[in-house]
């Protein structure tokens, strides 16, 4: 049976643009890329949890506040 996946999405790019934070200050202070910013933002990348946190912490953000999971169908 196949197990039906969520959706993860995220607010970087709106959290950086309040912060006036580019994307590669974002990735210095998170320990990545510059593109891997740009792959999270663009929903083409979902990061590891660690680096999900470590995101968060470099926007001075809760997790929760940068990023949100819906179930399929429309459940929280």
């Amino acid at each position: 049976m196949k197990k039906p996946g969520g959706q993860l999405t995220n607010r970087i790019a709106v959290l950086r643009a309040e912060r006036k934070m580019t994307q590669k200050a974002l990735a210095e202070k998170a320990g990545v890329s510059r593109q891997t910013i740009i792959s999270i933002e663009n929903r083409k990348y979902t990061p590891s949890l660690k680096l999900a946190f470590e995101i968060a912490d470099a926007l001075d953000a809760d997790i929760t506040e940068v990023f949100q999971y819906s179930k399929p169908n429309g459940g929280n």
